[in-house]
């Protein structure tokens, strides 16, 4: 996709919002801005090839998503093991704080984390794992319900079982 200087002044002048991000880096990349690219497929990859992308941490980190119009399925060209949990370490974190305190609303969360701010939350910790799979709404039918808790899924229970 070519993108001109008009269209980048324009999403400057939108701002950021789900689907944008701006981030400075000096030196070289810093690591949030692959978890906030790694949170955007998250949100939006399913779209493109049916299957949520992964993000493996280590040494080194990738990012496959598979993309079906391009080939064969990428998984079978890595490495990585079919148990190989699709999350990162703010996923990991939220999961292990669901399976030691059992369900939590946002401002739980927010204070176990000590973070301040929702939007943060919301947008590292609980879209991705919402979009995983690995937790779940307790209150499905109402998202936005001040009620609203999150509770571990058996997917997070067995990627948690993975990662020990």
């Amino acid at each position: 996709m070519n993108v001109n200087e008009n269209q980048i002044l324009e999403l400057i002048r939108r701002g950021e919002g789900l689907d944008l991000e701006f981030k400075t880096c000096r030196n070289q990349i810093n690591r949030d801005v692959y978890e906030t690219v790694c949170a955007f497929l998250n949100r939006h990859g399913k779209k493109y090839g049916d299957a949520d992308p992964m993000f493996i941490e280590g040494d080194v980190f990738r990012m496959i998503i598979r993309v079906p119009e391009f080939g064969a399925d990428i998984s079978s060209q890595t490495s990585v093991g079919q148990d190989t949990p699709p999350v990162n370490m703010y996923v990991r974190r939220l999961l292990e704080l669901l399976e030691s305190s059992g369900s939590l609303g946002n401002a739980e969360i927010l204070t176990a984390f000590k973070l301040k701010d929702r939007r943060r939350l919301r947008e590292t910790y609980i879209a991705p794992a919402l979009g995983s799979g690995v937790i779940a709404y307790t209150i499905p039918e109402k998202p936005r319900s001040s009620n609203q808790k999150y509770r571990l899924t058996e997917k997070g229970r067995k990627i948690l079982k993975i990662l020990s």
